[in-house]
């Protein structure tokens, strides 16, 4: 395979000079930390009959959101020197984990064999790691994060077994590694896996104080009416600005034993048709899913709302409240300003506290402020 050493920094310096990128010194560590990836994954031996494939030392960018990460894996990712890669996000690369470990436990041996070439034993992490490493050598996780005590539990044995097998891993989270699952059930026995990250991966903190992402919508607004073709095109520059180059990989959502799946999702981003989100029989429990997934939301197609639209009216109610409390970020295209759109029904008055909290959304303070 043809070498593109240095192809990484190339295509930074290019979008500086193009004006897609703004020069930051923040990013400066970020850079660096891929080169040095880029160079040792151009140099690294490929795996052969009798040897096995050495992986390197990745990298771990950790910042607030908005600060380039994404963007800056996404360059790396796009030109680095190795044939088999994947870049996923963290929580879309977790509930296939899961759905593996089911198929092993739940398999017989024909079915065991037929995914992961093999069917004996009890443990589920070394066939898993064949069958990812056979995938990919470099793996690219975005928006790392570690909530839940069933992935703690199984990242150690997981994470140790890839890279045992060649694999490097290069990720983007909001955290520094020793700030993921803090105060989560049984922490110390996932304090291991911290230690693992940190010698294995750079720990590169993207800390500047310029929110790219807040920027746009600061640029841009947050709230588009009525719904015609300019707001349409608006709206969907905005989206296209904030999730950058990465494919809409959309996102299945665990609640209560049901899932939701969103189709227009890339990274913290989500985007959804009001009918899919407000008509759609959704309670408090997948709207805090919800919340807990995406950092921000955009809702299109927002209707003026008939008193027979109440129990629209009441979910839609519902999700801006949650997201309200998440400090989420909100933008929407609708057919008018908040205060319009259920001037009458059995929830009218109700909705005057929802129509506030979205002009409150909309200010520059709120945008500031939020997570």
């Amino acid at each position: 395979m043809k070498e593109r050493e240095g192809s990484f920094r190339a295509a930074y310096d290019q979008r500086i000079a193009d004006g897609s990128l703004a020069p930051d010194p923040a990013q400066a560590l970020a850079v660096e930390a891929l080169s040095g990836v880029e160079s040792a994954l151009a140099g690294a031996r490929p795996r052969g009959l009798f040897r096995q494939a050495r992986g390197v030392r990745g990298a771990y960018l950790w910042g607030p959101v908005g600060r380039g990460k994404s963007v800056l894996m996404d360059l790396f990712f796009a030109d680095a020197p190795v044939e088999a890669k994947s870049r996923v996000h963290f929580h879309v690369f977790m509930a296939r984990i899961h759905r593996l470990v089911n198929e092993w436990r739940s398999g017989g041996a024909t079915a065991r064999r037929a995914r992961f070439g093999r069917a004996r034993g009890d443990d589920p992490i070394p066939p898993l790691a064949d069958l990812i490493a056979g995938e990919s050598r470099l793996l690219c996780f975005d928006e790392l994060e570690v909530t839940d005590i069933a992935d703690a539990m199984i990242l150690g044995r997981l994470f140790e077994a890839l890279f045992a097998r060649g694999v490097t891993l290069v990720a983007t989270s909001n955290r520094p590694p020793d700030d993921l699952y803090r105060d989560g059930l049984n922490r110390q026995l996932f304090v291991p896996f911290i230690a693992m990250l940190k010698e294995r991966m750079a720990v590169t903190p993207v800390a500047g104080t310029r929110d790219y992402r807040l920027d746009l919508l600061r640029a841009a607004g947050t709230w588009f009416s009525p719904i015609d073709a300019d707001n349409e095109g608006r709206f969907d520059a905005l989206w296209r600005d904030m999730v950058g180059d990465g494919p809409e990989i959309g996102a299945t959502l665990e609640v209560l034993g049901r899932t939701q799946h969103w189709p227009r999702a890339a990274g913290g981003s989500l985007r959804a048709h009001f009918a899919s989100l407000c008509v759609q029989a959704l309670g408090p429990a997948d709207y805090i899913a919800i919340a807990v997934r995406f950092h921000t939301v955009f809702i299109e197609a927002v209707p003026w709302l008939s008193p027979q639209q109440q129990d629209a009216a009441r979910r839609f109610a519902m999700a801006i409240d949650t997201l309200y409390e998440a400090r989420s970020r909100v933008v929407v295209l609708a057919a008018g300003e908040p205060d319009t759109l259920y001037p009458a029904g059995e929830q009218a008055f109700a909705f005057q506290r929802t129509a506030s909290r979205l002009a409150e959304m909309r200010s520059a303070e709120w945008l500031a402020a939020v997570r």
